[in-house]
């Protein structure tokens, strides 16, 4: 258990040499206000007078104070003189170099401050880390940050305040660091800056722990006792009251050590903390810190174990992604290498088109993606609309008389026209042909979408061979683009160049009479009368053999329909003048229509005429989704599919272009060299990390 805190310090050495953390170590955060005492107690810990001193803010960077008991930690070697009472610091930005005088610590804090800051009073997250060997401190692990102020002095920003707060909270978020909020017992304690700031980041108080300094300047028959035993404000680790030294004993150089005792002291002889005194104190502190923090790491370690081993893993696999550099290849080499990244983003491609594929930045449980994107587009776009097109949209039954009395020529026919039913069906027909180019316009974008993100890390390192491999792979698909549109324009071609009304789905005439005269059974209206009665229907097996034998009519109801099919006019509307009987004709009009009312013929043939679209219309409408999909399929997807590798090594294999398209990118080189040093520092992490077998022991 003595060797964790040690652990840890290791790792924040480690991961200090790269300016970050990449893991939440566990430490304990110093906060407090910039009047609290702060200081003060951690010079108290560690026994000697070593941190700036002076008024407005102080500590101005996150100072990583890291305790070694040296006794226990160090053998003779590594002892000044082979003396076991001898204390030093060594900081990390000066390795190897041992300050003896604890003057001269405080100094290069300052230095290395104002050398990253100025001399502005500014301020910085970047941490100084500082080591301290004594024989008087128990190992631990502290992280200082700067006072809480509210009123920027000299040349600080106005925003002083929310920068030191900004930093604090960076610090306590950490969900493995312990919160040592350092509070003046002579103030309010609701208006504490550190423990408001605890208690945002940490609200049940789980990993908080309270201190109350300047205890002894209370106002005279006031104490603290209260506060000390959490009647005032709760926190799971409690509060420990400490008393500092004054600025009267500091002036009068009163040592560390002998204001320690006179704490013991003061704690044992009042009458309020005499009962609680055991618990009070600066040592009693330093005890409990080192407690607490040892039983934390040892809890945190295995997790961090395990992310580092995670995180080394991933950099190995985004090394072996980026590859080798490849500016020391011979052609050979290049060659071999080129063969490679065309063969595996082929195979993504095919891959992503066949579902085998895993989707990018891990969108496989978040959206559909590759293949199962063009299955969308067939059956919820494409098919989904085809199935909601009305045979008889943009036709009206005006349209279908027109059509038929056009079809008739100058004669009334006895039968309806079948040329009209064809006119009207390849009219329709002819609407499927845009839906159809437009699945295969949408098919093509998808498949330039699969390529694109078929882009693997390997690829990215090439920015002239990526585009290149993107040009290739979307000038393939347009030259499929052509002849699919080709293929569904002649899949209407054949539907328009015959009409067949002997299909064995096709509803026919005789069926197609025979429903309408049911249905007007059931309407029970008049056009049922006049069908049964002033008519005589022969059907034949085509569309058109419906004949109305008039001639049998004795009724006005139809006959005078079926004997005129045109226009009807009086002598009044021919233009016969009575008083001398000459026939004038009317003006032929530029636009014929036929009657504003149709005749019961004319609905009758309508009718027909209406059932038939729709019963071809289907047919026509089923095999259209069926083929267009197999189209695209066969002559885009699975042609790009089986010739995009060929197609690639086919443009871009030349010896002579080689170097060119292989060039890599300095980012990429950049990230190479970042990621060899991580993975240098995290397998060291690993190693430190590793010296300890037992978590529990």
């Amino acid at each position: 258990m003595d060797q964790l805190i040690p652990i840890v310090n290791k790792l924040q050495d480690v991961f200090s040499a790269i300016g970050q953390s990449p893991v939440n170590l566990p430490q304990i955060v110093v906060i407090g206000s910039q009047s609290s005492g702060k200081s003060s107690v951690l010079e108290n810990i560690v026994g000697r007078d070593f941190l700036p001193r002076g008024s407005g803010i102080v500590t101005r960077r996150p100072l990583i104070l890291q305790l070694y008991n040296s006794q226990s930690n160090l053998d003779e070697t590594q002892l000044i003189g082979g003396e076991s009472n001898v204390e030093w610091g060594e900081f990390l930005h000066i390795p190897g170099k041992k300050f003896k005088d604890f003057s001269e610590i405080r100094h290069e804090i300052e230095r290395e401050t104002d050398r990253l800051t100025g001399k502005n009073k500014g301020i910085s997250n970047k941490t100084i880390n500082l080591k301290i060997y004594s024989p008087h401190v128990l190992n631990l692990t502290l992280v200082d940050l700067p006072g809480v102020t509210k009123v920027p002095v000299g040349d600080q920003p106005i925003d002083i305040e929310e920068q030191i707060r900004d930093m604090c909270v960076e610090f306590i978020s950490n969900p493995n660091s312990i919160i040592l909020a350092v509070t003046s017992a002579n103030t309010d304690l609701a208006n504490s800056d550190a423990l408001k700031l605890a208690r945002e980041i940490d609200p049940a108080g789980d990993r908080t722990i309270g201190v109350l300094t300047k205890i002894d300047l209370m106002d005279e028959g006031t104490d603290a006792l209260e506060m000390l035993q959490g009647r005032i404000i709760s926190l799971r680790r409690g509060f420990v009251g400490v008393v500092n030294r004054s600025q009267a004993d500091i002036n009068n150089n009163v040592s560390i050590r002998d204001s320690l005792q006179k704490e013991q002291k003061f704690f044992q002889q009042h009458s309020a903390y005499r009962t609680v005194s055991s618990t009070m104190g600066t040592q009693y502190l330093s005890k409990t810190l080192n407690t607490i923090l040892m039983h934390h790491i040892r809890d945190c370690l295995p997790e961090i174990k395990s992310k580092i081993g995670s995180m080394v893993t991933d950099l190995d696999q985004e090394l072996t992604e980026m590859g080798s550099p490849t500016q020391s290849m011979s052609k050979t080499d290049l060659g071999g290498c080129l063969l490679h990244l065309i063969s595996h983003f082929a195979t993504n491609f095919s891959n992503s088109l066949d579902g085998r594929h895993n989707s990018p930045n891990g969108m496989e449980m978040q959206e559909l993606y590759g293949g199962a994107r063009i299955h969308y587009i067939f059956g919820e776009i494409f098919m989904k609309a085809l199935r909601d097109v009305d045979p008889f949209d943009t036709l009206s039954d005006e349209d279908i008389r027109t059509t038929i009395r056009n079809a008739n020529g100058p004669r009334q026919s006895l039968f309806v026209p079948e040329i009209s039913f064809e006119l009207l069906a390849k009219r329709q027909i002819k609407r499927l042909e845009q839906p159809g180019l437009q699945c295969v316009d949408l098919i093509f974008d998808e498949l330039q979408r699969v390529a694109s993100q078929c882009e693997t890390m390997e690829l990215s390192r090439f920015p002239e061979l990526r585009d290149r491999v993107l040009e290739v792979v979307n000038k393939m698909l347009r030259t499929c683009l052509g002849p699919t549109q080709t293929m569904i324009q002649n899949l209407i071609h054949i539907e328009l160049a015959y009409i067949n009304t002997n299909h064995p789905d096709f509803i026919g005439g005789s069926r197609a009479v025979a429903q309408l005269m049911e249905k007007m059974q059931r309407d029970g209206g008049t056009n049922g009368s006049i069908m049964s009665s002033s008519t005589s229907t022969t059907v034949s097996n085509g569309p058109s053999a419906v004949n109305f034998d008039s001639a049998k009519s004795n009724g006005k109801n139809f006959s005078g329909e079926i004997a005129g099919n045109g226009v009807h006019l009086g002598r009044k509307s021919m233009g016969i003048d009575p008083r001398n009987s000459i026939v004038k004709l009317p003006q032929v009009p530029a636009t014929m229509r036929p009657l504003e009312e149709p005749t019961d013929r004319e609905r009758i043939e309508t009718e027909i005429i209406k059932s038939l679209l729709a019963s071809y219309f289907d047919i026509v409408r089923k095999n259209f989704l069926d083929l267009v999909p197999k189209s695209i399929m066969c002559f885009m997807v699975l042609h790009s599919q089986q010739n995009v590798q060929n197609e690639l090594v086919s443009a871009l294999y030349r010896e002579d272009q080689l170097a060119d398209l292989l060039q890599e990118t300095s980012d990429i080189a950049t990230r190479r060299s970042t990621c060899c040093e991580m993975r240098t520092l995290l397998q060291r992490a690993l190693e430190i990390v590793n010296e300890v077998r037992d978590f529990n022991s």
